[in-house]
């Protein structure tokens, strides 16, 4: 279980900020951990800004929204720049579906960070073919704090990292639920793409 590493109200020179990552496969539960952690620091009293993709709509417009439902109110973005002006006096930014994001969000993260702010991304680790979904890597190897949450396999029922198309579509991105993506065990991934 992750514990925040800090809690409460900080006065300004005690602050010091640091990226988080969660990330994972399809319906491993990334959003709903950060939804959990960014409620937390609610519940601290702690000033929370969160952003989203503009161009993700599956569940909602606006709002940040699990695949079990769990909402949390964001601000949808266009750019990873657009959050370095939207953050503010915040101190903790929140960031779903991170992969979405052009390569200026590794920029922007360390930038909120270098400025005493948690941030807290959530986010694809690889995409549908298994390969590392940029900028991933690139957040992971700069990040405080790495989670990687697990899916269950929907063939065999293991521990599932991948999240496998069911749709013929070659495009990296295809914004999909349940009738387009399984996650997937990593025997049940490659068996089913040999």
């Amino acid at each position: 279980m992750f514990i925040e590493p800090v809690i409460g109200n900080n006065t300004l020179k005690d602050k010091k900020g640091h990226i988080e990552v969660i990330c994972g496969s399809m319906f491993s539960g990334k959003t709903e951990e950060l939804i959990r952690r960014l409620n937390r620091a609610l519940i601290a009293k702690q000033k929370v800004e969160i952003f989203k993709p503009s161009l993700d709509t599956r569940y909602h417009d606006r709002d940040v929204v699990s695949h079990n439902e769990t909402v949390i109110r964001s601000t949808p973005v266009q750019f990873a720049d657009d959050i370095m002006l939207l953050a503010g006096d915040c101190d903790v930014v929140g960031i779903d579906e991170v992969q979405f994001f052009d390569k200026q969000i590794v920029h922007v993260a360390n930038k909120l960070a270098i400025a005493g702010k948690r941030v807290i991304m959530a986010g694809l680790d690889m995409d549908f073919e298994g390969k590392p979904f940029d900028p991933m890597p690139q957040l992971l190897a700069s990040a405080e704090y790495v989670t990687k949450v697990h899916a269950i396999c929907m063939k065999c029922g293991d521990l599932a990292s991948y999240s496998y198309r069911l749709t013929p579509a070659k495009e990296k991105v295809v914004l999909g639920e349940k009738d387009n993506y399984e996650a997937r065990c990593r025997t049940c991934f490659y068996e089913t793409k040999s």
